[in-house]
């Protein structure tokens, strides 16, 4: 008999190897995981570019927060933002009509508000592991890797904080937050393999 998967969020820091756990699970497990495609979906059902949802799907400066903030409050204006948290909310719901991996995208909070099933997950590093993904990730090898941490920290976490109400990475919020830096990509995924199939 297949077994009924839960619908697996991560919420992540930056460069703490969020796609790949997904992509590991979603090779072990059998279900698959959404992280660019979901862009496209969202793109396609929404009306977004996905170069608008790739920098507005999840990050937000503080001067963003409060023009959005501002400008939502002073007339019948829906920022860009809020447009395309909308869209993607519908893409997240659709998804999770069967079992599958989102990665970001306030995914685990929009399922618990929905009343989805989902197992959440949150993986972190300190600086120096991330330093290392971060020179993979970033095109520019001349760049300052720990700025663009800190940068991208800080986005995602008033784009949370905006959308949810809640502070990202806080553990209660998690059914589990996992130190990638000190365990390793291998064990977490082998961990978290094995708590899912409990689930």
């Amino acid at each position: 008999m297949e077994k009924n998967y839960p619908v697996i969020t991560i919420s992540r820091e930056y460069a703490a190897y969020g796609r790949t756990v997904a992509a590991a699970l979603s090779e072990r497990l059998g279900i698959p995981y959404y992280d660019k495609d979901f862009v496209r979906e969202t793109a396609k059902q929404s009306g977004y570019s996905e170069e608008d949802i790739a920098r507005e799907g999840e990050d937000m400066s503080r001067g963003s927060k409060i023009m959005n903030t501002l400008l939502n409050n002073a007339t019948r204006y829906t920022s860009s933002y809020d447009g395309i948290y909308k869209a993607q909310r519908e893409v997240i719901l659709q998804l999770a009509k069967s079992p599958c991996i989102i990665v970001g995208r306030c995914a685990d909070y929009i399922l618990q508000e929905a009343g989805v099933d989902s197992f959440d997950i949150y993986l972190y590093a300190d600086v120096e592991h991330r330093m290392i993904r971060a020179r993979e990730l970033e095109a520019d090898p001349d760049v300052d890797v720990r700025k663009i941490i800190a940068k991208k920290d800080a986005q995602r976490s008033i784009y949370y904080k905006q959308y949810t109400g809640r502070e990202m990475g806080y553990s209660g919020n998690y059914d589990i937050c996992l130190d990638i830096g000190k365990f390793g990509v291998e064990k977490c995924v082998e961990l978290l393999c094995e708590l899912i199939k409990e689930a």
